[in-house]
């Protein structure tokens, strides 16, 4: 029977498949046969002919694992589910089964298995499967993500802790993530105080990254449903800085900083033919990674012909300005499977920052 680990949060965007992918390379370094389940799936996913959640659809690409893919995304979440698990047309004792299965028979294929909850402990709940009682449904002790803060982290920890405690699943990891590097020994210092009467221990996730965070230009195209204008490898190179083109186009260009989203409106026509010139200058490529032209007016037509002979990267909204930065900059992106750069970057800080063996000390 396999080892296992049911990977929490504390709310969205804490990193959970970020370490998930990162448990699953150290695990396969210690042991032959790793796998993955996302027991409860809430983004679904086409796969051939059939749904996945995207999680498992993911890790099944990155660790070739597509074999098992049917078992690794056992209940996926459809739009009208949960009406129909209120209304009693599914029963929550049908789902149980199907993630019960599923889990068993990866358990028997696997030597170490990761499953994955979906967001924070709560999760689920409206099928009557929350993180928490997926954990005891599968007996599986718990590693729970959060952020990297302190007084707001211990908050939403102790919160998440009380229906773990209250399904009876057993909490044996609080593993802090995004942790500003300066503060990292001082963070975890008072994460431990904090919860030295727990019977759990913490163990420090990745520090912050603008790498792991920045969206590459073809997930920026994809939020906004957009057709990029670049190559596959311009398609897929990561964005550090996002930065909105309101000033004169000589200050624009003079503040770039390096791989640069640039936002520019449409009516611009002096500073997207200013900027399709310069790409052409390494030094300007470096920093300028493509520009996403919004706003409703069309672009001039001379104007666009420059930008169509041009090699500088580009997409086109027709959403407002301001909506268009506001909808960016608050976006997470999370990592696909062509996400090369990230996957390898994840891989490599896992080694570095993760002590996989001390995290499977804990699972016994």
């Amino acid at each position: 029977m396999a080892r296992k680990v049911f990977i929490a949060a504390t709310g969205q965007d804490c990193g959970k498949t970020t370490t998930s992918l990162s448990l699953i390379h150290l695990a396969l370094k210690k042991y032959r046969r790793v796998g993955f389940i996302k027991p409860v799936g809430p983004k679904p996913s086409p796969y051939k002919d059939f749904w996945v959640d995207k999680d498992a659809a993911l890790v099944a690409k990155v660790f070739g694992l597509e074999d098992d893919i049917r078992l690794m995304s056992p209940v996926v979440v459809q739009p009208g589910d949960t009406r129909k698990v209120i209304d009693g047309i599914v029963t929550r004792e049908q789902l149980e089964q199907q993630l019960i299965k599923a889990c068993k028979e990866l358990e028997e294929r696997c030597d170490f298995l990761i499953i994955e909850g979906a967001g924070h402990s709560g999760v689920g709940s409206v099928l009557g499967l929350s993180n928490a009682r997926v954990a005891r449904l599968l007996n599986a002790p718990v590693l729970i993500v959060s952020g990297g803060g302190i007084g707001h982290v211990i908050d939403d920890v102790s919160m998440n802790l009380a229906l773990y405690k209250m399904e009876g699943a057993e909490v044996r990891i609080i593993m802090p993530n995004k942790l500003i590097a300066e503060k990292r020994a001082r963070t975890l210092e008072y994460m431990d105080k904090a919860f030295a009467q727990e019977n759990f221990i913490v163990h420090g996730g990745f520090n912050y990254s603008p790498i792991l965070a920045g969206p590459t230009l073809q997930h920026v195209a994809e939020l906004f449903d957009v057709s990029l204008r670049a190559n596959q490898e311009q398609a897929r190179h990561i964005i550090k800085h996002i930065q909105l083109a309101a000033a004169s186009t000589e200050k624009v260009v003079e503040i770039l900083r390096n791989s640069t989203l640039l936002l520019v409106n449409s009516s611009r026509s002096e500073l997207l033919v200013m900027l399709a010139t310069l790409h052409h200058i390494p030094e300007y490529a470096e920093k300028l990674s493509g520009v996403l032209i919004s706003g409703a007016n069309p672009i001039a037509k001379l104007t666009q012909q420059v930008l169509d002979d041009s090699q500088l990267p580009f997409m086109r909204t027709e959403q407002f300005t301001s909506t268009v930065f506001h909808t960016v900059t608050r976006d997470v992106s999370k990592i696909t499977a062509d996400d090369h750069e990230k996957i390898s970057l994840v891989k490599s800080l896992a080694e570095q920052e993760l002590d996989f063996d001390l995290i499977d000390s804990q699972l016994g």
